[in-house]
């Protein structure tokens, strides 16, 4: 059993490469009962800011576990910033533990840091599918591991935290997207934004920052490039999605327009 949270496709994919029927994490954490048991089970997620999206940590919180087998999978682009680490911490500090944390370098979908053409063009350099590979071993091995954080990984966490406000407020995410004119309300983005923060009205996008895991998902996959961002972009002509995902597995695994 594995479950997995994705905005572009990379999560998605790795998570489909380790088990056949991927469950998505924004699908499943408004049930009321978090109670699962398996042989193996396992999460799959990128991490932003170095960390699991907050999604993903509520998730963890509120299920229960039943596996003697339990592994996370984090996908990141150019640095990662110690995330096994503070995913490790994290888990400790609700009380839980990982036998297996891992993460693999994949295209980084951070529009202010980085050009997606540039970043889709070096995608082979990153050996991805042979990362995977070693991956799926280690866990049906049930390997027991922790991938090696550096002091330069804690440094570089600690960097981006000097850059980071302490404490964002309430309208943070609201004014971080723009929805510009180019807009013809195709409904693309409501539907693939796990966190339901978007919504139609009058043939326009409305971006209300509601729970908002800056997944960039609604960004990247508006077929008319109308949604931007406050802060400026390396390259806004250029967006990404994984290749091997189709745009209707995107939205099987985040649509919340029905649950509104």
């Amino acid at each position: 059993m594995i479950f997995y949270f994705t905005g572009t496709g990379n999560s998605l994919y790795v998570a489909k490469q380790i088990e056949e029927h991927p469950i998505s994490i924004p699908q499943v954490i408004y049930q009321d009962e978090l109670n699962f048991t398996d042989e193996r089970i396992g999460i799959v997620c990128p991490v932003y800011g170095h960390e699991m999206p907050e999604m993903v940590k509520e998730f963890i919180r509120k299920a229960t576990f039943n596996t003697e087998y339990f592994y996370i999978v984090l996908t990141y682009g150019k640095r990662h910033g110690g995330a096994v680490e503070l995913a490790d911490d994290f888990l400790k500090s609700i009380g839980k533990k990982a036998d297996y944390i891992n993460h693999i370098v994949m295209v980084d979908n951070f529009l202010p840091g980085f050009d997606m053409d540039e970043q889709i063009a070096t995608e082979s350099e990153k050996e991805i599918d042979k990362h995977i590979e070693l991956i799926k071993k280690d866990i049906q091995e049930k390997k027991s591991f922790r991938a090696l954080v550096t002091q330069t990984d804690r440094d570089a966490h600690q960097e981006y935290l000097s850059r980071t406000p302490n404490g964002r407020p309430d309208d943070f995410f609201v004014k971080v997207y723009t929805v510009t004119d180019e807009c013809i309300g195709c409904g693309i983005c409501s539907r693939v934004c796990p966190a339901g923060c978007i919504k139609i009205e009058k043939q326009r996008a409305i971006h209300t920052g509601e729970n908002c895991q800056m997944c960039m998902a609604c960004i990247h996959h508006c077929p008319k490039k109308a949604i931007t961002m406050s802060m400026p972009e390396k390259n806004p002509n250029a967006r990404f999605h994984n290749s091997h995902i189709k745009l209707t597995e995107i939205v099987a695994a985040n649509d919340q327009t029905s649950k509104k």
